[in-house]
């Protein structure tokens, strides 16, 4: 039995990590009037900034074919068994995309993962596998684990402005007091439905970065867990909270920061500072 870990491109995992775990990776799209991009390959976030606030692309998830090519790719390297990870259901189709292709495959086991989350707080969940796989638990074991390990994972992002979260229809439960006007600025995350949902409210900026490492640590709860660190244009304050991070969370281990992956960048803006946290 060999099982394969297959994350799409919106679990936003650094590629040192999908290479130290030989992770597959499904690409979502970034579609531009001129053209089609593929997150992470032809297109990467500065691209985004760059052309906003003007242009504004539209998203959408690895094709039928792009799923079907990848399990082509996973059989002839091998595996028998893959696990795979995606972003909410409730933000993207690509849950259903993904487990519709699986389901008719034959000649592979397959579990998809309903991550219930976005960005690293989906991917931290395919990190963990990937680390009891080599620990020597099975595909049978972990399937049985993950849905219960959904729970323990979050990711909280500090975010600039909700203009491209309302302009891309991802605004979810985020509250609509939340605005320029009041100066008042939001900390979201993904509830149990795995939509945005406003965590926190601050006024001004100033005291973000407070809050956004008071609501990590108290999801991480005095826990072992693991973390990460994530940015959108925002590298400058992300370098600020790192070591408080560290210590502010003395029982995490800091595994990766990384900018938020392009296809989160169309959705959430510049200005974006995030935690990842699985409770281990």
């Amino acid at each position: 039995m060999r099982t394969a870990i297959l994350i799409d491109s919106g679990c936003d995992v650094s590629q040192a990590l999908v290479q130290r775990y030989h992770m597959k990776v499904m690409h979502l799209h970034i579609i531009y009037p001129e053209r089609d991009y593929i997150d992470g390959v032809d297109i990467l976030p500065e691209t985004i900034y760059q052309r906003f606030p003007g242009e504004i692309p539209a998203t959408s998830t690895p094709s039928p074919q792009d799923v079907k090519d990848m399990v082509e790719e996973i059989k002839a390297e091998g595996y028998t068994h893959v696990l795979a990870f995606c972003i909410s259901s409730g933000l993207s189709g690509t849950y259903n995309t993904v487990g519709s292709v699986l389901g008719d495959e034959k000649d592979l086991t397959s579990f998809v993962l309903d991550t219930r989350s976005i960005s690293f707080g989906a991917g931290i969940l395919a990190v963990w596998a990937a680390m009891q796989l080599e620990e020597g638990r099975g595909f049978d074991e972990l399937k049985e684990m993950l849905p219960k390990k959904v729970k323990d994972s979050k990711v909280f992002y500090y975010m600039d402005t909700l203009t491209y979260l309302r302009k891309g229809g991802r605004i979810g439960l985020v509250t609509s007091v939340v605005g320029s006007i009041l100066n008042i600025k939001p900390i979201i995350s993904c509830n149990e439905d795995g939509v945005y949902y406003t965590a926190a409210k601050i006024r001004g900026a100033k005291q973000a970065l407070s809050r956004l490492l008071s609501e990590a640590s108290s999801f991480a709860g005095g826990r072992p867990c693991l973390t990460a660190l994530l940015n959108g244009q925002g590298q400058g304050a992300a370098d600020e909270l790192k070591p408080r991070l560290i210590a502010g969370i003395p029982e995490g281990r800091l595994i990766m920061e990384k900018a938020i992956t392009a296809s989160l960048a169309v959705h959430t803006g510049p200005g974006l500072v995030g935690i990842g946290v699985l409770r281990l």
